[in-house]
């Protein structure tokens, strides 16, 4: 399977492609990514990163699993009131009570506590629905239908068969560029019912449109609408038109040239109660280090760390900044996967409507004193969460505390040097390891469909072993601040499993290793090693880390005998966990110029 193949015919008039049979016309490019196709102009109209493959791949399979977990869902609930009703309709039967006739209405939408579905009620049979008279959005409406699954019983005798059909659910691409990722949900995503492409740029759009009419999607002439729906205008005005109950979206996604905090806020307005948020960003060059950290500030609201971990602090800036904007409409995240991949970011996160849930957000953030010389680090939450079971009832009852801090004294405690801070930023999991686990499933299943398939697996795979503890260091760093010799992964794992910490690997770097163990119990582990492996001290300025931290003695002797868990699963296979170079120069790439927007009167205005 050719997964991202492009023929270039730039001059000599229009020639067909003779893989797709596509007539490729005179300045443009064919790409080809699974059975998706799109023409690039030379004009550069659309912006097109072809190394983002994997960004388009993962998201495919995130959002198809997603989709099949949110329809079990409602699948479950629509079941459950369908007993009620039968058990309803039995007992008043039983009673001898009579069910009163609609008259004059054939169908009517019900909608069941959080989710809807519509319940076909005849004049025949008399029945009538506890939950009728709800108000639906247009695209729940036409999400849902009856099939025969089920039997209900009449008063009269009669039965009424009804079965559920599976949801289909509208998703919004917020900047959609090409189209390419849209048209590739549309034709890989069995339950979606339609996608709104929108672009700010009238080339982008065109491309679109042009795109859109290439992969068979266009617009039926019996309805005038396509199962990719382009609009042209700015993307949070779109979001904020989305954002009542009626015409909410069940998913958004979010793939901007460079920052995506100016649209977060519209974003989580826009989506429903358990709706699917996919973000990325590229600015890493603010996100991870601490060159520009006012501008991550002034973006995501916290201040970025300079670490070897700081790209998974990257990911907990951006989770943060979601958690805050949502909190601001009565509403929590589920982070389902959040993953720092070569020059950006990618989150995938459930949004939930809750008052309880969003007053334990200041649980789940944190600041962070991070030592400046040996890369130590201290949270410091902003809240606790009490909880408190009653006796009786079993009820549980929550009380919010404010924390005490700080949890560190003004110079590191492993080596003396000054302490920096940052965040605030995400101190929960960054993961939902259940739905991990069906996403490796799904591809695992599905690997001819994915050109990308063996980094996916191999991501996956890291991500649902990850333990769900702030942050991950390298053997090598660590040794870098002893100046002895490097340790392997396995010894160090070894040694600390050994001592009852848990250990996993990150996603985020190669060669990491993440424990719930503190630094000053990883640092004992070193302090082992260098009795074994001594260091040459005549080198060794007393005012450096390496000093303060070999004058400790380690508070228990390190066992670095093999334990059996020190080889995990993605060890044991070769996968392809990170990414290697796939072409000379490649990286975020340059933004499209395309065709400038004429400024109408009401822009001037």
């Amino acid at each position: 399977m050719s997964t991202a193949a492009a023929t270039a015919p730039i001059g000599g008039g229009a020639r067909a492609n003779t893989q797709s049979g596509i007539v490729i016309p005179e300045g443009y490019t064919l790409h080809t990514e699974n059975n998706s196709h799109i023409l690039i102009s030379s004009k550069d109209e659309a912006f097109l990163n072809p190394v983002q493959e994997f960004n388009r791949d993962l998201s495919v399979a995130c959002i198809r699993v997603w989709s099949e977990m949110i329809n079990m869902e409602k699948e479950a609930k629509w079941n459950q009131a369908q007993e009620r009703r039968a058990r309803r309709t039995t007992t008043d039967a039983t009673e001898g009570k009579e069910i009163k006739k609609v008259k004059g209405a054939s169908q009517n939408w019900c909608q069941d506590a959080l989710f809807a579905v519509p319940c076909l009620l005849t004049d025949t049979f008399g029945l009538v629905d506890d939950v009728c008279g709800s108000s639906l959005s247009a695209a729940q409406a036409e999400g849902h239908d009856t099939r025969v699954t089920g039997t209900l019983q009449t008063a009269e005798g009669f039965t009424k068969n009804k079965e559920y059909r599976p949801y289909k659910f509208v998703l919004l691409e917020a900047l959609s560029a090409t189209g390419l990722r849209s048209i590739r949900y549309a034709k890989e995503i069995p339950l979606v019912r339609f996608v709104i492409a929108n672009d700010l740029s009238e080339s982008a759009t065109a491309a679109m449109r042009r795109n859109v009419d290439l992969n068979g999607l266009a617009p039926s002439p019996e309805t005038g609408e396509g199962k990719v729906r382009v609009n042209e205008g700015d993307a949070c005005a779109l979001m904020y038109n989305h954002r009542t109950e009626k015409t909410r979206v069940d998913a958004v996604d979010l793939d901007p040239y460079g920052t995506a905090a100016p649209f977060l806020d519209a974003a989580v307005q826009a989506v429903n109660d358990g709706g699917l948020l996919c973000v990325t960003c590229t600015d890493l060059a603010v996100l991870a280090t601490t060159n520009y950290f006012e501008k991550c500030f002034s973006n995501y609201g916290g201040i970025p760390v300079k670490a070897e971990y700081c790209h998974e602090a990257a990911l907990r800036l951006v989770l943060n900044t979601i958690s805050t904007s949502a909190g601001r409409y009565g509403r929590y995240i589920e982070p389902l996967l959040a993953l720092s991949v070569d020059f950006y970011v990618r989150l995938f996160v459930r949004v939930h409507c809750g008052p309880v849930e969003v007053k334990k957000a200041a649980s789940n953030t944190s600041m962070y004193y991070i030592c400046s010389g040996c890369q130590s680090f201290s949270a410091q939450k902003l809240g606790r969460t009490i909880e408190k079971i009653n006796e009786h009832t079993g009820a549980k009852n929550y009380q919010f505390k404010t924390q005490v801090g700080p949890p560190v004294p003004s110079e590191c405690p492993d080596c003396g040097f000054p302490l920096h801070v940052s965040g605030p930023m995400w101190s929960g999991p960054l993961h939902n390891t259940e739905f991990v686990s069906k996403v490796l499933e799904h591809v695992e299943g599905n690997l001819d469909k994915y050109g990308t398939s063996a980094r996916m697996r191999g991501m996956l795979t890291v991500a649902k072993e990850e333990l769900h503890t702030p942050f991950y260091f390298t053997p090598a760093k660590v040794a870098g601040f002893f100046h002895c010799t490097t340790p392997s992964l396995e010894d160090v794992a070894s040694a600390l499993l050994n001592a009852g910490s848990d250990v996993s690997r990150s996603h985020a770097c190669p060669g990491s290793l993440k424990t719930n163990a503190s630094r000053t119990d990883i640092y004992d582990v070193f302090r082992c090693w260098v009795r074994k492996h001594p260091v040459k001290m005549d080198k060794i300025s007393n005012t450096s880390p390496a000093a303060q931290l070999l004058a400790k003695e380690p508070r228990a002797e390190a066992d670095f005998t093999k334990h059996p868990k020190s080889v995990t699963q993605s060890s044991k296979v070769k996968l392809v966990r990170y990414q290697q170079n796939p072409l000379p120069n490649w990286g975020p790439g340059s933004k499209a110029s395309g065709i400038k927007r004429k400024r109408t009167g009401e822009d001037n205005e």
